[in-house]
This record gives structure tokens, sequence and C-alpha cells, in this order.
């Protein structure tokens, strides 16, 4: 499933980085892709941070 969204992604953000490089080839909705990349990353990240799991901070103290 992580797979397939970071392909979303990816496809995406291919699609954002050539209307930036190459704007006049850039599709009529560019700017909808842009929008969508950047909300689908910012909620990606934002689950992904979520889901980790916290650092035990004793950790370091009991491997010395």
């Amino acid at each position: 499933m992580e797979k397939g969204i970071l392909f979303v992604l990816i496809l995406l953000n291919t699609i954002v980085l050539m209307g930036q490089v190459w704007p006049d080839g850039a599709p009529p909705f560019a700017r909808t892709v842009n929008i969508v990349f950047l909300v689908a990353s910012f909620l990606y990240f934002s689950i992904m941070i979520s889901k980790k799991k916290p650092k035990d901070n004793n950790d370091y103290m009991n491997k010395r």
C-alpha cells in the first residue's frame, strides 16, 4: 500500500517538476496537479510522522 502511494507521489512530482523546468509544455491541469501533490505529500508525511514510535530516552543509559 505504501509503495503504491509513493509511486503516485513520485508520478505527481515528476509532472510538477516538468512544469517548473519547461513551463510552456505544462499541461492545462498543471495547477491542479501541483495542489494535489502538495496536499497528498503533506498528508502522507503527517501520517508517517504520527506513526513513528517515540524513542525511549532510557535506551541510551541502558547501553552504557
